[in-house]
């Protein structure tokens, strides 16, 4: 059939890590995602693969992420998680011994964390990036860069490194910028294209190539809708497992601990059910059946959306971004969902592509402008500069003009302590940038954690440069900040000359 469909999962988490700490609440948003996102998403492709299925997936993941997935600490932290989990489910068979309906999901999540532990302990040996390396070794999974920890590029005008531009946010100099590092296209939001000047003419059915070469490839609306919208999509439906009703709200105290601390345990025991209903106990086999089938429903509607175009003498690709976190954290059917799509799209003869393998074989496109955009709500930048969080960048700018001065101060002629010292202000500087605290101080979810991490990081700067500036280091300091922000070890402030 003509047409084809683009299916790109980012993979993003910012950069949480705390030694300082024996527990840490919010490592925990990592431990659940390797679990429920990452672990069960890359066992699907594998699987896929040992039945000889082809598929094709693009994936970010982003620098942050990498950079935490391949911690020892963190490791051994998600693991000690695992085994507190396991004990868990193991007292839950007991305690549901005679309630026959949850004693079957608590056999299911002692046999889900064993095996997860067994999988990235035993037969990954704890290194999932070394999994996805070989995914992409297959020719099915394309690995895409993004910027470094994940910032507002339109906001602060800063080159990024790859072409996953964090939450699709565009303005038109990211083209230059993505042209200058050889990227050969990127994602934007629908009306980027729609808004375009000139407006895209085939609107999010092909890609629209800048004027300064790499080509915008538009986010489907109504595909990506489907997926992604708790409201209109398939994820709300009730038969599906409850997110927000977790066992760790429903024991006391003392038989949860030391998960407590997180009252998420990954032990939840029933399903959306609906509004003003008393929740229902989660059916696992109807929740995996549902999920099939929105499968492929969703397929259907690609194929008959394609099918629909006139396109007689062009090759329509519809673009399908989503978070990867969507798939088993926040919508725990999901990679089962994902891969019936891959299987329905065989079926139907609906071909798997990414962007670019398509502008290899479709290397003629419009030439266009597209809008400033971006696919937070609004569809601007209304998000990140919101009042509760828009104090955040007159501190970002002043840091950044600071940073380039004392990186032109010392230029080549840096000492291997002038450095270290710059390497680590590049750390914080980076850090504090990233788009997750202002989201989260919008919308209020980790407000106080997420103004910690922006005022921390940015203190943290601002000792450290003072001192750069006296030339009086004070060595104990600069060991701690670099125990706790340790990411990026060859990280090159020279940039900022």
């Amino acid at each position: 059939m003509p047409g084809s469909l683009a299916l790109v999962l980012h993979a993003h988490l910012p950069f949480v890590r705390h030694p300082e700490h024996e527990f840490f609440h919010e490592e925990n948003w990592l431990f659940e995602a390797i679990s429920e996102s990452y672990v069960p998403l890359l066992q699907m492709m594998q699987r896929l693969l040992r039945r000889g299925v082809r598929f094709k997936i693009t994936l970010s993941i982003s620098p942050t992420l990498c950079a935490m997935l391949s911690d020892p600490l963190l490791r051994d932290r998600y693991s000690r998680h695992l085994d507190l989990q396991g004990a868990l489910a193991e007292r839950e068979c007991e305690r549901n011994r005679a309630e026959k309906n949850l004693l079957s999901l608590s056999e299911f999540y002692r046999e889900f964390f064993a095996e997860t532990r067994r999988t990235f302990v035993e037969e990954w040996d704890c290194d999932l990036l070394g999994v996805f390396r070989q995914l992409r070794g297959t020719g099915a999974v394309e690995i895409i860069a993004g910027a470094a920890t994940h910032a507002i590029l339109p906001i602060l005008q800063r080159s990024p490194d790859g072409f996953w531009l964090p939450e699709c946010a565009y303005f038109s100099g990211i083209a230059k910028s993505l042209q200058a590092e050889n990227i050969r296209w990127f994602i934007v939001d629908a009306h980027a294209l729609e808004q375009a000047l000139p407006p895209a003419r085939r609107g999010t059915f092909a890609p629209c190539f800048t004027k300064a070469g790499p080509a915008a490839f538009a986010r489907d609306i109504q595909a990506s809708r489907q997926v992604w919208s708790a409201q209109q999509g398939y994820p709300g439906d009730p038969a599906y497992r409850d997110f927000y009703r977790d066992l760790g709200f429903d024991l006391p105290a003392e038989e949860l601990a030391p998960l407590l601390r997180n009252n998420f345990t990954g032990i939840k025991y029933h399903r959306v059910t609906g509004r003003d209903v008393a929740k229902q106990i989660y059916d696992r086999v109807a929740a995996e059946e549902m999920a099939r089938r929105y499968a492929h429903h969703f397929v259907e509607r690609c194929v008959a959306e394609l099918q629909g175009l006139q396109a007689d003498d062009w090759n329509p690709i519809m673009t399908v971004p989503f978070d990867a976190e969507l798939f088993g954290h926040w919508w725990f059917e999901g990679p089962i969902f994902l891969e019936h799509v891959i299987l329905a799209a065989a079926e139907n003869k609906l071909p798997l592509t990414t962007p670019s393998e398509f502008l290899e074989q479709n290397a003629t496109q419009q030439v266009t402008k597209p809008a400033t955009s971006s696919w937070g709500d609004q569809g601007f930048l209304d998000v990140w500069l919101d009042r509760k969080c828009g104090w955040i960048y007159p501190h970002l700018f002043t840091a950044n003009n600071r940073m380039t001065t004392l990186a032109k101060s010392r230029g080549r002629k840096a000492t291997a302590d002038d450095d270290r010292v710059l390497r680590q202000l590049a750390r914080e500087l980076l850090l504090a940038q990233s788009s997750d605290w202002a989201f989260l101080i919008r919308n209020g979810t980790a407000k106080d954690y997420a103004t910690k991490r922006v005022t921390d990081h940015l203190s943290r700067f601002q000792k450290l440069a003072e001192q750069f500036e006296k030339k009086n280091i004070d060595t104990e300091f600069l060991a701690q900040c670099e125990e706790s922000d340790n990411l990026f070890p060859h990280l090159n402030w020279r940039v900022f000359l």
